[in-house]
């Protein structure tokens, strides 16, 4: 094989199977007729975002920790709450509907574990927009966000980019999954559909362009520096391999990337 068909090849592997399409699609109807059941009129809405609706989820093959965002959207007539109020919640609900499920709280979410999926049960409020809570870092309560926008900027960005990013954010997420996810995976996103690729056609374009520019944060641990640096050498290497005629050691420096799965 070539470097270019090996990206190609991986990257066609790293989306749902139908079976887990379909176990995912159930499981969300579950959830969804059992909040309504619980909460009532105390919730204003629910419904599925993140990887998932953007089509960058990765299979549980390719990352242990892939999961399912599913936001709560809570009523405040009565008085917006703190977070952890509607977290305690989420987790009562949890508790009594899921009770042989594995339930625990990442801040800002509480995360429900099935047999096929995780998924991470975020609370909002609506003011002037959707709002989440915070990161436990962060000084401020709740954070706006816009699932739709990040939907839609994604969906451009693939459009104008010959169909490209998607598979590129992929491949980058599980390089970022077998290195212990040194980055989120919404960062990795939100990094990828604002970066300028200039002259690129082929996922392997993109691919290196990616490397050729991608750089840690001065606050990032010198764990993640040492392994960043490391990939953008693979990618280095490959890219010289080729230039030489040799596709098959290019190839196989790619791999040390982005294994096969």
């Amino acid at each position: 094989m070539t470097v270019s068909t090996h990206l190609t090849t991986t990257a066609s592997s790293l989306v749902l199977s139908e079976t887990e399409k379909t176990d995912i699609s159930r499981s969300i109807t579950t959830l969804s007729s059992r909040l309504d059941a619980y909460f009532g009129n105390n919730i204003t809405s629910h419904f599925q975002f993140g990887s998932n609706t953007r089509g960058t989820i990765l299979p549980r093959k390719a990352d242990s920790n892939s999961d399912i965002d599913y936001m709560i959207v809570f009523d405040t007539s009565d008085g917006q709450k703190k977070p952890q109020t509607y977290l305690d919640r989420l987790r009562r609900f949890a508790a009594a509907k899921y009770s042989t499920s594995e339930i625990s709280q990442s801040s800002p979410t509480i995360v429900l574990s099935l047999n096929h999926i995780k998924f991470e049960l975020v609370p909002a409020i609506y003011s002037y927009g959707y709002q989440i809570p915070s990161p436990a870092s962060s000084w401020q309560e709740w954070v706006a966000t816009n699932p739709s926008g990040a939907n839609q900027a994604i969906q451009d960005k693939n459009k104008a980019e010959n169909y490209q990013i998607k598979p590129l954010v992929r491949l980058i997420k599980y390089w970022n999954a077998t290195q212990g996810h040194l980055f989120t995976s919404f960062s990795i996103e939100e990094y990828i559909v604002g970066k300028c690729f200039w002259s690129c056609t082929t996922l392997r374009d993109y691919f290196y362009a990616f490397w050729n520019d991608f750089n840690c944060s001065y606050e990032s641990s010198q764990n993640t520096k040492d392994r960043v640096v490391r990939a953008k050498k693979y990618a280095e290497n490959a890219k010289q391999y080729e230039n030489d005629g040799m596709p098959a050691t290019a190839e196989a420096e790619i791999k040390k990337i982005v294994p096969a799965l």
